[in-house]
């Protein structure tokens, strides 16, 4: 039996933002006014039932109009894509930044989440709430990592219109979180994207050589600085070519699970089932992680031209970009650049004059952890729950839509620009030998000059520290996010490579480098990890869902308890964490336990 919504009905805003986006109703099957011609036979169930995908955007066009999804609103979507309400609720209410209750049309989201945590959030959203009261008009939420870490507090403004309007106020005081919230119009502006990166202009770098240095909206000066270079060269090559460049390149995913990408790359081109598909995961929600963010708002061509050579060399003609919700700015720049780029050929039916046909379309997240997944981002994508899938067959033989795919990082895209423009041999002889070419590394917390760096591997944790500037009575470091590992200040001499820091005991993740100092709760740090994890858990495998929970409770009674006391609740803590490494479907509760594995045994956390 499935769900209904009774006499529910959309209203005329709520209509408008779904027929804005699927076009008007053609029938009284899809929610048209009845008329006698069409009440015999249904019409476009199958056509209908094909365009499941354009749930999620009919999600997002309610929210980003009305605030949140109502019965009616949601009942009239399902209508117009023949999706079974029932389903369309579960995919509603997987994302944190939907509500399927009522609420204001503002949403002022207060990240709480660790680098914002240690520089006074709790204080912040306690303050915004007080200094907006009742009935402001502004619904005040706490919020995971909003990708701003560098600029630590944070808050995201959202106010529902037509269009929907955003704010963002970082490093965020009272009265700049109240503005932002109450007036969004008339909210200061965000510095640029070079003030991420301490580096830019300088001489030597490789990924971020443009930040700062060339109009991120402008296409002819992206390609006065070596622009498109790189897709020509690919062209030269052909798709064989360019896979063996990046193969011989070395080149290793930037996202945390370093698999080879060339090995990808083939692996997807040699299926003989089509189409094939390119997906770029911009969904970056690890604590600490602002890098893709950056690149996508101070470099949004390169990320065009990374995608069209990904795409040419395993024989996809459509790529899906998926962003976080959570990154407004980014949106934009890209939306600019994947317009700008068409309209000069670059994308299209015929890319450069060389008959190749690629073009790329992007897919906002709404605020979930485990669309970070690559297959739990394919089910994002189709319209599903978030939730991942069970492997094999792995995504190279069906991903999305059941077709091989290619997936990749921001990072990872970008890194192929200069494989090619160098070539292999040269991209190689940086780093390493084992982990080769630059790395961004994201460093927030107890620094003088938090933001993006690139350093080639092989550079330690105190070089990387000491150029930003960490400061005294330093008391952890935290490598690789909520899903990595802290380490002592006595072990900066850990070698910045994936094979460095499993020899370390621990993981270099994504890039995220957060510096801790003796003023923050250790204790609290980890109590909040803990809260990530269970929020952000999916629920499918009971592992997982199950030990998350039991994770926080013995953390939270340990804060409460000692001696003996805690030696049990610590006891139950590592058979949970076992359990949750060795049965989860994902790495999400593989790696739930991790930090605070690291946090007891390498820091003494709790003694």
């Amino acid at each position: 039996m499935d769900l209904h919504f009774g006499d529910s009905k959309p209203t005329d805003d709520e209509r408008a933002a779904v027929d804005a986006l699927l076009g008007p109703p053609e029938s009284s099957w899809e929610g048209a006014d009845r008329s006698d011609a069409d009440l015999r036979w249904a019409r476009g169930g199958r056509e209908a039932r094909e365009r499941r995908d354009l749930l999620l955007p009919g999600l997002h066009a309610i929210n980003d109009r009305i605030g949140w999804i109502s019965e009616g609103a949601l009942d009239y979507l399902c209508r117009r894509l023949t999706v079974p309400p029932a389903e369309a609720y579960g995919v509603a209410t997987f994302y944190a930044m939907f509500s399927v209750g009522p609420r204001p049309a503002t949403v002022l989201h207060v990240c709480t989440d660790l680098a914002c945590a240690a520089a006074g959030a709790s204080e912040l959203c306690a303050g915004v709430k007080a200094r907006l009261g009742l009935g402001s008009g502004v619904h005040v939420e706490r919020s995971p990592c909003l990708g701003l870490c560098e600029r630590a507090p944070a808050a995201l403004a959202v106010k529902a219109g037509d269009p929907v309007r955003t704010a963002v106020s970082a490093p965020a005081t009272v009265e700049a979180a109240v503005l932002a919230a109450s007036a969004p119009d008339s909210a200061p502006e965000e510095p640029p994207a070079a003030m991420a990166v301490p580096q830019a202009g300088q001489d030597g770098l490789v990924l971020l050589r443009r930040v700062g240095v060339v109009d991120p909206e402008s296409l002819d000066d992206y390609r006065s600085h070596g622009g498109y270079t790189a897709l020509r060269r690919a062209f030269e090559l052909g798709p064989a070519g360019v896979i063996r460049e990046v193969t011989d390149s070395g080149l290793v995913g930037r996202g945390g699970a370093a698999f080879p990408t060339g090995r990808k790359w083939q692996a997807t081109a040699s299926q003989p089932d089509h189409p094939h598909y390119l997906v770029c995961n911009a969904d970056e929600s690890e604590p600490g992680t602002f890098k893709d963010r950056v690149i996508m708002e101070g470099d949004p061509y390169a990320l065009v031209e990374a995608m069209t050579i990904a795409a040419y060399a395993t024989g996809a003609h459509r790529g899906h970009l998926y962003l976080r919700g959570e990154y407004p700015r980014a949106l934009h720049r890209l939306e600019h650049a994947i317009v700008q780029a068409r309209a000069r050929g670059f994308l299209g039916d015929d890319v450069l004059g060389q008959g190749y046909a690629f073009d790329i379309e992007i897919r906002r997240g709404a605020g979930a952890y485990i669309c970070g997944e690559e297959t739990a981002l394919f089910n994002s994508i189709e319209g599903y729950r978030g939730e991942p899938r069970s492997k094999p067959p792995f995504p190279v033989e069906k991903g999305l839509f059941g077709k091989p795919t290619v997936e990749n990082n921001v990072e990872t895209l970008i890194n192929v620009l200069p494989i090619l423009t160098m070539g292999a041999p040269a991209y190689a002889a940086i780093g390493t030998g084992r982990s080769t070419g630059p790395k961004l590394f994201c460093v927030s917390g107890s620094v003088d000059r938090p933001g993006i760096y690139e350093l080639p591997f092989g550079a330690t944790l105190g070089d990387l520290l000491e150029r930003a500037g960490v400061r005294e009575r330093l008391r952890a470091v935290l490598l690789g996010g909520a899903a990595g590992g802290f380490v002592r200040p006595d072990e900066l001499d850990i070698p910045l490579t994936f094979e460095g820091t499993r020899e370390a005991g621990t993981t270099l993740g994504s890039g995220v480098v957060m510096a801790f100092d003796d003023t923050v709760p250790l204790p609290r740090l980890l109590l909040r990890i803990a809260e990530f994890f269970r929020d952000e858990s999916c629920g499918q495998c009971v592992p997982c869902r199950v030990g998350t929970v039991r994770q926080e409770e013995a953390l939270h009674r340990i804060a409460e308890r000692t001696g003996a006391a805690a030696a049990d609740d610590i006891a139950l803590l590592r058979e949970v964490g076992r359990a949750m490494r060795d049965a989860s479907i994902c790495g999400l509760g593989q790696t739930a336990w991790n930090a605070v594995e690291s946090a007891i045994d390498r820091l003494g956390a709790y003694e």
